[in-house]
């Protein structure tokens, strides 16, 4: 399918998925790179704590909690 036809299709609010390979799809800025970081005990235990409190893993309390104060830190 050309581009210009594809757009067309697109603006009309007609499907196009079946046009798209997903399978290599990016996010940009949205790539992954593992870090290690070293915390005191006291700190792993509240971060547990909170954890365990809204039933989601440590690694996602600390991503929300980094995400929210790097957007304060943006915004402000």
């Amino acid at each position: 399918m050309k581009s210009e036809v594809f757009d067309k299709r697109f603006d009309a609010g007609g499907d196009v998925s079946r046009n798209l390979d997903f399978s290599r799809a990016t996010r940009p800025g949205r790539e992954q790179k593992r870090v290690n970081v070293d915390f005191p005990v006291w700190m792993i235990q509240s971060l547990d704590r909170e954890a365990k409190r809204l039933g989601v893993p440590r690694q996602s309390v600390i991503k929300v909690w980094i995400a929210e104060r790097l957007e304060q830190s943006r915004v402000g």
